[in-house]
């Protein structure tokens, strides 16, 4: 099964390409979906068990095997599937480009692999000489593919240890991390700053977590505050310049979101709504909103 599905999902896939969804949520066990990461399988559970059909499957192959919970009580580091424990820290290729993946680094590994066809987008829309602005950065994915394409790029997050994580997807991918900007600190706080400056950037990307709080306990959600997101973020946005908006919501419709996005945009802008990549079709959990100025 996990054989014929690999063979399948190669046909659709861009080339030099081993991170992706194998088995969407639902697809075949309820619950369950699978990533297979450079010869690896990640199963994720949201509120299931692990299938004994999978488990079994899983064990008779040879390759690394990992299973995390979904659940919002649990956000616990994947799990390796048997012992003795296998490797946890390993590269994954995308598009060509290469990013660093971490088993026991908490709830997420280092690279949100449904955000591909956003990041190879980027890459054909930047040139030397523009700047990128990532927001909510995590370890930086965005800021390895623009950089790739010759522009400068700040990358913002509120974790040092991301920050560090993006310089070495940079040095892995022969890119000098000192030609590029790094800020630590809250996204809301550093645009208002930029404003401030007027500093402006060709291209801005938006991916904020559905839910978080600031250094001073103010809670952010998706569905209430997306609009004086973009509202904000607009003010540094370079005339011609296009921004990535975007959110893994499930309480928002694709209709909501864009409503949110539209409401905070400059009237003149031009919005641009993509799907899922393929490998995630039906899975459509993924909002994303390209506006262009």
């Amino acid at each position: 099964m996990l054989q014929s599905r690999l063979l399948q999902r190669q046909r659709i896939l861009p080339p030099e390409t081993n991170a992706f969804r194998l088995i969407t949520e639902n697809e075949i066990w309820r619950g369950v979906s699978i990533d297979y990461l450079a010869g690896r399988y990640l199963v994720s559970l949201r509120n299931a068990e692990l299938p004994a059909e999978l488990r079994d499957c899983l064990l008779r192959r040879e390759a690394d095997s990992f299973v995390k919970f979904l659940d919002k009580e649990q956000k616990n580091a994947p799990a390796p599937l048997r012992e003795p424990k296998q490797e946890l820290l390993f590269h994954v290729t995308e598009n060509g480009v290469r990013f660093i993946l971490d088993m026991q680094s908490g709830y997420s590994q280092g690279l949100f692999i449904d955000q591909r066809d956003n990041r190879a987008h980027l890459r054909t829309l930047c040139h030397p000489g523009q700047t990128v602005l990532n927001l909510f950065a995590y370890t930086g994915a965005f800021s390895v593919c623009a950089a790739l394409a010759g522009a400068t790029t700040t990358t913002l997050d509120l974790a040092q240890p991301c920050l560090n994580r993006c310089k070495e997807n940079m040095l892995l991918n022969g890119i000098d991390p000192e030609l590029h900007f790094f800020c630590r600190g809250d996204a809301l706080h550093w645009l208002s700053r930029f404003a401030k400056q007027n500093r402006h950037f060709h291209f801005i990307i938006m991916d904020p977590p559905t839910f978080s709080r600031d250094d001073k306990g103010n809670l952010w959600r998706a569905e209430k505050d997306y609009t004086a997101l973009v509202r904000r973020a607009s003010a540094c946005l370079s005339p011609g310049g296009a921004m990535l908006c975007t959110t893994n919501s499930r309480r928002l419709s694709q209709e909501a979101f864009a409503s949110l996005v539209r409401t905070g945009s400059p009237s003149t802008a031009h919005m641009e709504s993509c799907p899922m990549p393929p490998d995630f079709s039906p899975e459509n959990y993924l909002k994303t909103i390209w506006i262009h100025t």
